[in-house]
């Protein structure tokens, strides 16, 4: 198995909350994870039809069947447990309960309504790079990595990259978009992905989804939210501190997995992203979910935002830590040019921020006169 960074996040949590919730992506991990994590208590799939008809039906008693707690899985189909948690924890403070599930709409809003300032919440997202690095699992081949993804079924059982996100996504719009959208815009939902995956790494403009699908902005706007909250996409916002230029308001938009986005992209082998038009847009989209990624598994706000002014200088990617700005330019090609610097040298002198670094494709780190120089496989928070 290989060990994920959040491990010490969700140990150090155990310390201080009762009940830990675990959410993230379907086929993240979520529950080997936890399994594996935590020792000594029941785990239940409320996937299970018998378990779920119990638990919605019986709450109570479906709880006391746990005198020590409990791991809940899928929690999100049995939505009345969540107050009954909240009530038993509440009176016995030796009680544990992990609850994880893949769609983050329902639980949200039940954590937000009863358990709000009583749990823990994690985010377990597809492997980073520098996990399956570790574990002597990584690719070492940019273009093979990126085609493949990170979802940790495709290391575990070898599927082929293809296979498993052609059966990923239509488990998908069954399992977790049915039911939020009317029946008859199934198949517009499924065009609509694919048509969003060739807007990965570009600013967000609803209006132009909005004429490209025929739909209207509020759908466009409510289909973007279900894509975030069950983590296919994620938004990077730009980063509005003022430095006397106006600037671009709108988010970028980028996938979780570059896996899946060379899937709905229609890419059917890697060597296909060599000369593909969206190759700088994948690079950029995996560098980019790389640092999330590892920010999130440790159990720490992304904090991550791009910056773009009117006179289209740009920075790709902002990591603000309160103590100041890295700033990340993201270049696709293997060789290294001394003009890769120029956004940051133009970046460091409106903001007065020297700690940036350039990402490329190639597989060689090095620094510079102008800044570091960091390779597709060396990215580190």
């Amino acid at each position: 198995m290989i060990n994920r960074e959040i491990l010490g996040k969700l140990k150090e949590y155990e310390q201080y909350y009762q009940i830990i919730s675990l959410t993230g992506p379907r086929q993240s991990g979520k529950s080997t994870f936890i399994q594996h994590a935590v020792k000594g208590l029941p785990y239940i799939n409320l996937e299970s039809p018998d378990e779920r008809r119990f638990a919605i039906t019986d709450p109570k008693h479906f709880l006391q069947r746990f005198p020590k707690g409990a791991i809940l899985d899928e929690i999100q189909y049995a939505p009345e447990l969540f107050s009954y948690i909240q009530a038993i924890t509440d009176a016995d403070r030796s009680l544990k309960f992990y609850l994880t599930g893949s769609q983050n709409f329902m639980m949200q809003e039940r954590i937000s309504q009863s358990l709000a300032g009583r749990v823990g919440l994690l985010t377990l997202l597809p492997f980073s790079f520098s996990e399956l690095k570790k574990a002597k699992r990584a690719i070492e081949n940019l273009q093979l990595q990126q085609f493949t993804g990170f979802y940790p079924r495709i290391y575990d059982r070898g599927i082929p990259p293809r296979e498993f996100y052609r059966n990923y996504v239509n488990t998908y719009l069954q399992r977790d978009v049915q039911g939020l959208i009317r029946n008859e815009n199934m198949e517009s939902f499924n065009r609509f992905i694919a048509l969003v995956s060739g807007r990965a790494g570009q600013v967000l403009n609803y209006q132009s989804l909005a004429n490209d699908t025929g739909l209207s902005v509020p759908s466009i706007q409510t289909w973007i939210r279900i894509l975030e909250r069950s983590y296919i996409i994620f938004l990077l916002s730009p980063y509005y501190k003022n430095f006397r230029k106006r600037i671009v308001k709108s988010p970028k938009l980028f996938f979780f997995d570059t896996g899946l986005l060379c899937y709905l992209l229609n890419i059917e082998k890697p060597e296909q992203l060599a000369t593909h038009y969206a190759k700088g847009a994948i690079f950029e989209n995996y560098v980019i979910s790389e640092l999330f990624k590892q920010r999130v598994h440790k159990g720490l706000t992304p904090n991550l935002f791009y910056w773009k002014d009117s006179n289209n200088k740009e920075v790709d990617c902002l990591l603000d830590t309160g103590e100041g700005q890295a700033a990340y330019e993201i270049k696709s090609s293997t060789t290294f040019s001394p003009s890769f610097f120029d956004n940051i040298r133009y970046w460091e002198k409106i903001s007065d921020n020297k700690n940036n670094a350039v990402v490329y494709g190639g597989d060689k780190s090095f620094s510079t006169g102008s800044g570091k120089v960091v390779a597709w496989n060396g990215i580190k928070i």
